[in-house]
């Protein structure tokens, strides 16, 4: 018998996905399965074609853009926009987070946006190999410090309040410093400086590391409860409570910096699904590696959720493997429709999304914020708006009605832009 320890498993899982690559007869997928379920040892042996397989991802360029990509970044944006505007109190379960350990559908929305963020550096890294390194560093830190730095602006936003009929400047010792955007610049920057200097072997031995060093970081130095976590611990040493996100009854940041370690992760899994999509996505074999690895990935999730349970708000290690193992699987659903199946009708919708990403999900935040600022009589324009026209058809009905609206506005300004070929990049 071999006892196998659980962080060998997501090696395992990788393995049999770069296998694929393989252009010899005898070494298929299939034949893979057996030799492993023969002997537990065997992928020890079979490292060295490992590491040769998932260099190819980095050799080979890709011959096209992939609309089942492109669909699925849409999809992210949509949803992030829904699950962001429901009216406080009056949201259905599936659209709110899980309160701590569990997972809800609304929890998959950002790790499928950082999935995203890997899947469209796929296309961009092969354009860097023939650019400079200062060129690459510069576009590098240059994106990263402006999807950060519009982050935190947007918290700060619209800079003023008003107090006793005057309107007073919102204090920057108040502004939360870390979020959404924060964390998707964060990931980003790492996981590109990772992609681009490092070799294959490299940047998985350093992404699981962070994983496995994370687990054993939050279970050694404080419990998985929400007052008394490593993540918050460190974010109270490093920025104090009043730049934390106070929307959990104590300041506590979801988005914190410890929890944004293991947040790399879907960024780099983005990267090489997308790169292996781009090889063999279009064949039935690529397509069945995808599914059967993201069905491994979301097994692998349950059986770690014993010992480190799935926590979106603690980013923890099972709930990377089992979002980027979902996102496998929506991906290959995705992809069976438009590719194989053909039908290309309903894209365009989410397509248009896709297109101007950042641009739509921060009109999404900040408009929402100027909407705020219009008074009428003793309310807030939104407010108004949900009593008036929403609230009648029933308060969780009208909810969704408000953020389904919202949602749609923001696409016909992303489909005004796409129109006349506008498109914002950061």
């Amino acid at each position: 018998m071999c006892e196998w320890r659980m962080c060998e498993f997501p090696i395992l899982i990788l393995y049999y996905l770069f296998r694929g690559l393989d252009a010899k007869p005898d070494n298929s997928f299939t034949g893979g399965i057996r030799t492993f379920a023969n002997s537990p040892f065997a992928i020890t042996s079979h490292f060295a074609h490992y590491y040769y397989l998932v260099t190819q991802l980095f050799a080979m360029p890709p011959t096209q853009r992939f609309l089942a990509l492109d669909v699925f970044r849409g999809m992210t944006v949509c949803f992030m926009i829904i699950v962001n505007t429901g009216v406080p109190g009056f949201t259905f379960a599936p659209l709110l987070h899980a309160n701590w350990h569990g997972f809800t559908p609304t929890d998959l929305v950002f790790p499928s946006f950082l999935f995203a963020v890997g899947n469209a550096m796929s296309f961009v890294m092969i354009k860097w190999s023939a650019l400079p390194t200062s060129t690459v560093w510069w576009k590098i830190f240059k994106r990263t410090a402006l999807i950060f730095l519009i982050g935190y602006l947007g918290y700060w936003f619209p800079f003023v309040h008003e107090e006793n009929g005057h309107w007073v400047m919102n204090e920057i010792s108040n502004t939360r410093i870390l979020g959404v955007l924060q964390r998707i610049a964060l990931c980003y920057g790492i996981a590109a400086l990772m992609l681009y200097h490092l070799k294959p072997k490299w940047v998985f031995a350093i992404t699981l590391l962070l994983l496995v060093a994370y687990k054993f970081i939050l279970t050694g130095y404080g419990d998985l409860s929400l007052e008394g976590n490593a993540a918050l611990k460190v974010d109270k040493w490093l920025m104090g409570d009043n730049h934390l996100y106070r929307g959990e009854g104590i300041p506590f940041d979801p988005e914190g910096w410890l929890s944004t370690l293991p947040a790399i992760a879907n960024v780099v899994f983005g990267y090489f699904a997308g790169r292996y999509i781009q090889l063999k996505g279009k064949t039935y074999e690529g397509l069945a590696h995808l599914l059967i690895v993201g069905c491994l990935m979301v097994a692998l999730a349950y059986f770690w959720d014993s010992s480190f349970p799935i926590n979106k708000k603690l980013w923890t290690s099972s709930f990377v493997l089992y979002t980027v193992g979902l996102d496998l699987i929506i991906i290959s659903a995705v992809m069976y429709i438009i590719d194989f199946r053909e039908k290309k009708n309903w894209t365009y919708f989410f397509e248009v999304f896709g297109r101007n990403p950042l641009f739509i999900y921060i009109l999404s935040e900040i408009g929402l914020g100027i909407l705020f600022m219009i008074r009428v009589g003793d309310q807030s324009l939104p407010s108004w708006a949900y009593r008036t026209i929403y609230h009648p058809i029933g308060p969780y009905w009208g909810s969704l009605g408000y953020a389904l609206t919202w949602m749609l506005f923001c696409w016909m300004v992303g489909w005004w832009m796409d129109r006349r070929k506008i498109y914002v990049r950061v």
